[in-house]
């Protein structure tokens, strides 16, 4: 009877260790070596751990559809400039995403710029290089 109950305990301790290491992944799925510029009506917006969650309802020569996004934690985007209450439902927002790999809507935010115009995040490859002409006078 005690194996028993160790067994049980054994198998419970494994169950819930596999569940949460499986709630956080890999980011492998993403192309960060490329920037994508996603304009849209925020639908949800959770700044939450382990990633921020973001739905926009795009509307562009494809249709209109809501695209799910991911970004991250919020302690990073706290350091990259977001602060509380800078993305509310229905802004209208553009978010600079390293997009899906296998070519699929959606992506993971580097950055965003709010209704207000603010902007946090890391700069894209394409601003780096405004950034860098900028500096070199050109």
């Amino acid at each position: 009877m005690k194996k028993t109950g160790i067994a049980v305990i054994a198998v419970a301790i494994v169950t819930v260790s596999g569940s949460v290491a499986s709630a956080h992944h890999s980011a492998v799925q993403f192309d960060f070596g490329r920037s994508v510029a996603i304009t849209g009506v925020v639908k949800k917006f959770e700044a939450i751990n382990p990633h921020v969650r973001l739905v926009l309802q795009v509307t562009d020569q494809k249709g209109s559809r809501e695209i799910e996004l991911e970004g991250h934690s919020t302690n990073n985007m706290y350091r990259a400039g977001y602060r509380n209450g800078m993305i509310k439902y229905g802004d209208t927002i553009t978010v600079f995403v390293a997009p899906l790999k296998d070519g699929s809507e959606g992506g993971y935010v580097t950055a965003a710029k709010t209704a207000s115009g603010t902007r946090f995040g890391a700069l894209s490859r394409a601003e780096q290089e405004q950034e860098r002409q900028r500096a070199e006078g050109r």
